[in-house]
């Protein structure tokens, strides 16, 4: 399956790989070599570190590249009266007897500290297309579900302003 990502996406990406490969790389790579001149490389922590930190950056350089390829990239619209993606939407959970506010994003941009829900969650997609009034049954698994009325819908935009998730 591929990633849903928007253009913003893509580029946010693109400026870490960039990033990485210019900056952060050179870097790693004098730390390593500083390190290895430290001795006996068995018992050598520091080298040890720097070959992690090394390795680290690389293996998030593969994983931005092979999302990039590997992606299907979306336009970011919806109708004004329906959830759709950076819409930041209220809404009521029956069994919690609580208001809830969270924004709709990509996978790549989740993060549920700071609200930020991703359209591929079981709420995510329950709520993905629906209106203000709306009764929605979340499935989370086989054994559990919950219901939610959606309250309020405001309108977003993809602004650049929410960073990818890094490791």
């Amino acid at each position: 399956m591929h990633d849903e990502l928007t253009a913003v996406d893509i580029k946010k990406m693109q400026e870490e790989i960039d990033y990485r490969c210019t900056q952060l790389r050179p870097q790693l790579l004098a730390e390593v070599q500083r390190t290895r001149e430290f001795g006996d490389l068995s018992e050598n922590a520091e080298y040890k570190e720097a070959k992690r930190e090394k390795n680290k950056n690389e293996s998030r350089i593969r994983y931005l590249k092979n999302m990039i390829a590997t992606a299907k990239v979306i336009k970011v619209s919806s109708k004004n009266d329906e959830v759709g993606l950076f819409d930041t939407v209220a809404y009521y959970i029956e069994e919690d007897d609580e208001v809830v506010e969270r924004k709709l994003v990509t996978t790549l941009r989740q993060d549920s500290l700071k609200g930020l829900l991703s359209k591929e969650s079981p709420l995510g997609k329950a709520i993905m297309g629906k209106h203000v009034g709306d009764r929605i049954c979340v499935k989370v698994n086989d054994s559990y579900s919950y219901y939610i009325v959606i309250k309020k819908i405001t309108k977003g935009e993809d602004d650049e302003s929410i960073p990818i998730s890094t490791y």
